[in-house]
C-alpha cells in the first residue's frame, strides 16, 4: 500500500493507506480527513480538497493544469505556490510518503 500523510493546521498528522490509481482525495475522504471535502466527489469543480504538498514531493504529483489553477483561484485559502487539488493527485508507488497540508 501507499501512505500519504495528511496535516492539520494545528500540526496534527494522520497517515492513511492508498490505492495506486486512486486520488488522494478519495483517501482523504475514505479515511474522513478533515477539511478534504471534496463535495463535488473529484470532478474538479469545487476546489474543497485543496491542499498544499510538503517540500520534495510537487514535482512527483504532477504539473498542475490550467483548469487546476482556475479553480485554485476560487479556494477558500490562500493559493501557494505548492497548491494542489487532491482529486487531481493520482497516486502511485512513487508517491509512497506523500505529505499533504490542509489549509487552515
Amino acid at each position: 500500500m501507499i501512505h500519504v500523510t495528511f496535516v492539520q493546521p494545528d500540526g496534527s498528522r494522520s497517515t492513511v493507506e492508498a490505492r495506486a490509481g486512486e486520488s488522494a482525495m478519495q483517501a482523504a475522504v475514505s479515511n474522513a480527513i478533515a477539511g478534504i471535502e471534496a463535495e463535488c466527489g473529484g470532478s474538479m469543480s469545487c476546489a474543497t480538497c485543496h491542499c498544499y504538498v510538503g517540500d520534495g514531493w510537487f514535482e512527483k504529483t504532477g504539473e498542475r493544469g490550467e483548469t487546476e489553477t482556475d479553480m485554485l483561484e476560487f479556494a477558500q485559502h490562500e493559493m501557494r505556490p505548492e497548491s494542489r487539488l487532491a482529486c487531481q493527485i493520482t497516486m502511485s508507488d512513487e508517491l509512497d510518503g506523500l505529505t499533504l497540508f490542509v489549509p487552515g
